[in-house]
């Protein structure tokens, strides 16, 4: 069975056989022939909106399509009994996964000559917020969920098979979008100013160390682009990069891109005061936050550079590795602890 797909323009390989997963996807959960596949974005997977009209009414999913050896099924599995876990304890209000009649969520297709999996989820109304137009409202909600979220873990009562977002996974010899030093933009003289920096920053990392009160399962992208919202509230989207990490590490992810914004450091305030809300938060929790923000920084350099066809990638070019380099000596001078004055 074809499922009809809407015309996009200059196609890479890659996305090309990302649609005929997303197609098959879509066959396998029920859709029609005259059903539509429509790309919403590429970034770390591909998301694709499945559309049909039906005689009982117009039906939708949003097929995610993961990129081959990216994830295995049990990796992907273990996202989704933390969505159900959430959902189902009325914890938050999360996407919700479909399964096909036969019971599936997790679907492999070979394609290509490798194996790719795809998941479908339910469309959910509403609208992300216009990061133009960010308030420290926003993050202190964004600070209420990554605690809630947190807390959540303890009602997981199966083995979660996930990645880890440690020093080696992310800024190591095994880092996972691979080397900031590839980054687009980055020079020899931009590379000098950032590595002292990056030395600070795995010792203050060592330092703080992994208890258990301090790393754990985590969102990892929890930002206002992956809330939903509605005036009947919010639902969080968007859990494939959940893994072991640093709790602290949700609140960079939460200014991701926006690192040299004059308002982080309100940003900061707001997001931990939501936190404490409902969860403790410790001095030297606080304090570390620049160091993960400084963290995540790099990963993200590391990621544009292994991400061409990213919207971001576009969108920043080489100008992002400018405000890294700026961004590192900031860190550096302050001794690791401040980005902007209290």
């Amino acid at each position: 069975m074809m499922l009809e797909t809407a015309p996009l323009p200059d196609l890479t390989s890659e996305r090309q056989l990302s649609q005929q997963v997303a197609a098959r996807a879509a066959a396998a959960h029920g859709f029609g022939s005259a059903a539509t596949i429509e790309l919403l974005q590429v970034s770390e997977n591909a998301t694709f909106l499945a559309t049909e009209r039906c005689s009982y009414g117009d039906r939708s999913a949003v097929i995610r399509v993961h990129p081959a050896d990216n994830r295995d099924p049990e990796a992907i599995e273990s996202e989704l009994v933390w969505l159900d876990v959430l959902r189902e304890r009325s914890i938050l209000p999360a996407i919700r996964p479909l399964a096909t009649a036969t019971g599936e969520r997790v679907l492999s297709f070979p394609v290509g000559g490798m194996v790719r999996h795809a998941v479908a989820f339910e469309t959910i109304a509403g609208s992300t917020t216009d990061e133009a137009l960010l308030r420290p409202a926003d993050f202190h909600r964004l600070g209420r969920i990554a605690a809630t979220l947190h807390e959540s873990v303890r009602h997981i009562h199966r083995p979660v098979t996930r990645f880890s977002w440690d020093w080696e996974h992310t800024l190591g010899t095994g880092a996972r979008w691979g080397r900031w030093e590839d980054g687009p933009g980055m020079t020899p003289a931009l590379v000098a100013d950032i590595e002292p920096a990056v030395r600070l920053l795995k010792n203050r990392l060592a330092v703080y160390g992994r208890d258990p009160r301090r790393f754990g399962l985590i969102h990892a992208d929890l930002r206002v682009a992956n809330l939903v919202g509605d005036a009947e509230g919010y639902t969080v989207i968007d859990f494939d990069d959940c893994g072991f990490g640093w709790f602290m590490y949700d609140f960079a992810a939460a200014v991701s891109f926006l690192e040299t914004d004059p308002r982080l450091h309100s940003w900061q305030q707001a997001w931990t005061a939501g936190y404490r809300e409902v969860r403790p938060l410790s001095r030297k929790d606080e304090v570390m936050l620049p160091s993960f923000v400084m963290m995540r920084r790099l990963m993200l350099q590391a990621w544009l550079g292994s991400h061409p066809d990213a919207t971001e990638t576009a969108r920043l070019g080489d100008s992002y590795a400018e405000g890294t380099a700026e961004l590192a000596r900031i860190y550096l001078a302050n001794a690791g602890r401040l980005f902007a004055a209290a």
